[in-house]
């Protein structure tokens, strides 16, 4: 199970607890045992220390006696869920482990009130072109996590135009330009043999808005041509140019993806079990087009969570994303994400992932 039903980012609520969970040889494990699990999962993302029976059982919330949690522990670890590094020393979680944390204890509950007032600060501010802005998000989602994110915008080939205009440069050169409903703009430059005046390039804007608003940018329609006199010739002429420039290019775009505090994967080295771990997944990131890929193969369509283990991707075996896609109008549009060791704290990234997902895909549908 890699995905959960995304909480509502503006409504509060405790942290379900956990009944009898399965576990990976098919037993269960009981709720002291998952609440066990839980103060050890918590303990060692604050520290990165492996957690001992005795810190459990200081810690107060569960009422028993160190040995009892030891036993606990010892189940835990059989069942697969904790292991020990070394002889007498605590247990640390296994992706097994972070995996019934993330499913029973991490994605119910409040997004912090710090989280939503810098999230809502930073949209009600926001006005920049589409690429400013997603890179703008990814280091928001950056600085609310602690962890690496990335942001992948709406695909192109699923936009239609919102509006088209052609715009005169200079006497033989115009531009061209289309607002998409993806918040990109779409801009191609038409170099004339001859002068045109204003009152034409007005006329042929007219005609191409009215051909291409609301047509899908991957089969953009050529406007009719003119029936009437020489100036309705010359306007439809210029708009069939504008919409063969916008058709031959329009649509054509890599995905764009922004990585916001990737600085921060080689202050996590120690995480990691090589220091080349973290510079192999800042490789990756680096061919963006594959790594696109890869955030598109995990993406469910909701919050999605991939824990170590559960990434196909070599690269990806000692990390864990939290992506979650963002909705543009009434479809899917692009990725928002974090990325980082195992070691994560999911609550946090969970909350700042569903929130920025549910405002940028707000932005950007207005």
């Amino acid at each position: 199970m890699t995905s959960r039903t995304r909480p509502d980012p503006e409504v509060a609520g405790d942290p379900v607890e956990a009944d009898d969970a399965p576990s990976a040889s098919g037993t269960t494990i009981d709720e002291r045992q998952a609440a066990v699990l839980r103060a050890v999962v918590e303990r060692y993302v604050a520290t990165a220390q492996p957690v001992g029976s005795g810190t459990v059982a200081r810690a107060g919330r569960l009422g028993v006696s160190s040995a009892t949690v030891r036993n606990d522990m010892t189940i835990l670890e059989r069942e697969g869920y904790l292991v020990q590094p070394h002889t007498s020393a605590g247990r640390v979680p296994t992706d097994l482990g972070y995996r019934l944390f993330v499913d029973h204890f991490a994605a119910d509950g409040q997004v912090p009130a710090g989280t939503r007032r810098a999230v809502s600060e930073f949209f009600a501010g926001a006005h920049h072109a589409l690429e400013d802005l997603l890179h703008e998000t990814s280091h928001l989602l950056a600085r609310l996590t602690d962890h690496a994110a990335v942001v992948v915008g709406p695909p192109a080939e699923s936009a239609v135009v919102r509006s088209a205009q052609i715009v005169a440069l200079q006497p033989r050169v115009l531009l061209v330009v289309a607002v998409l409903s993806n918040g990109s703009v779409e801009k191609q430059t038409l170099t004339l043999d001859a002068d045109t005046d204003d009152a034409t390039v007005a006329a042929a804007s007219a005609i191409l808005d009215a051909a291409l608003r609301g047509a899908a940018v991957t089969g953009l329609p050529v406007p009719p041509a003119a029936a009437r006199g020489a100036g309705d010739a010359a306007a439809s002429d210029l708009a069939r140019r504008g919409a063969e420039a916008l058709a031959a290019h329009a649509g054509q775009h890599e995905d764009l993806v922004y990585v916001g505090g990737a600085s921060r994967l080689a202050a996590e080295q120690s995480s990691f079990s090589a220091a080349d771990r973290a510079e192999r997944l800042l490789e990756l990131i680096e061919e963006q087009v594959a790594f696109a890929s890869l955030l598109h193969v995990v993406l469910d369509a909701d919050v999605t969570v991939r824990i170590g283990s559960e990434n196909e991707a070599e690269e990806l075996q000692e990390c864990s994303l939290v992506l979650a896609p963002y909705p543009l109008g009434d479809s899917l549009g692009g990725t928002v994400g974090v990325f980082g060791p195992t070691r994560m704290d999911y609550r946090r990234a969970l909350a700042a992932v569903a929130v920025v997902a549910s405002r940028l895909g707000k932005r950007l549908s207005g």
